[in-house]
C-alpha cells in the first residue's frame, strides 16, 4: 500500500473555509474520486467542518492535509500527446509538466492517462495551534451551529485526535466503498496511525 499526500495551508479568516472546499474537491477528483461518488461529497463536508471548527472557533491558522492510500495504478501508461505509433513527441524546455505528484498538483502522474493510486481509504486531517482538546457539543435541534463532530462523528468511519507541537491534530478516516466501520457512535480513537503505507508523494499548497 501506498499514501499520496496533500496540504493546505488554512489562514484564520472565515472565507478560507470555501477556499479548503474547492481545493479539496479539486484533489478528489485528480485522485481518481468523481465528483459523484458518495465519498466525495462526504470527505468535502467532513473538511468544511473540520476547517471551521480550526479557524472559526480557534481563531488560528491551521494546516489541512488529505492523504489518499490505496494500490499502485497497474494501467499501462500513456501520453495524450503520444503520436500514432504510441511514442511520444520529445518535450522542449518550455514544454508544461506535473509536479512530484503530476499533473498540476492533481494527484495525477507525469506522462500517465490517469491517477496514480487506487484509492481504498481518504484519511482528512486539521492541525492547528490550539491546545484544547476537541469536546463534541450538546445543542438543541433549532441551532444553527455546532454540530461539526458530531457530524464528523456520523459520517466518518473513524476519527480522533492527538497532541501535535503546541496544537492537535484532528483527523477522520472514510473507506471507499461499501464496508462500514463497527466502531460504536461518540467514541473517538486517540493517537491512530495510519501507517503500514509507504508515502508516495508530498505536495504543499
Amino acid at each position: 500500500m501506498q499514501v499520496l499526500q496533500v496540504q493546505l495551508e488554512v489562514r484564520p479568516d472565515p472565507a478560507e473555509v470555501g477556499r479548503a472546499r474547492r481545493w479539496a474537491r479539486s484533489r478528489l477528483a485528480g485522485s481518481g474520486i468523481a465528483a459523484d461518488e458518495p465519498i466525495a461529497e462526504t470527505l468535502v463536508l467532513i473538511v468544511s467542518e473540520l476547517v471551521t471548527n480550526a479557524v472559526v472557533h480557534t481563531g488560528c491558522p491551521a494546516v489541512l492535509r488529505i492523504l489518499l492510500r490505496g494500490t499502485p495504478n497497474a494501467a499501462p501508461e500513456t501520453d495524450p500527446a503520444a503520436g500514432s505509433d504510441g511514442a511520444a513527441p520529445p518535450r522542449g524546455r518550455g514544454t508544461p509538466g506535473g509536479d512530484a505528484c503530476g499533473g498540476r498538483g492533481t494527484g495525477e502522474p507525469k506522462g500517465s492517462g490517469g491517477p496514480e493510486l487506487v484509492v481504498g481509504s481518504v484519511r482528512i486531517e486539521v492541525a492547528d495551534n490550539c491546545a484544547r482538546p476537541p469536546r463534541p457539543r450538546h445543542v438543541d435541534d433549532d441551532a444553527t451551529g455546532g454540530r461539526g463532530l458530531a457530524l464528523v462523528d456520523g459520517l466518518a468511519d473513524r476519527w480522533g485526535w492527538e497532541p501535535s507541537g503546541a496544537g492537535k491534530r484532528i483527523w477522520c478516516e472514510l473507506d471507499r466503498g461499501p464496508a462500514r466501520s463497527a466502531r460504536p457512535s461518540g467514541t473517538p480513537e486517540r493517537g491512530a496511525a495510519y501507517g503500514g503505507s509507504a508515502l508516495l508523494a508530498f505536495e504543499c499548497a
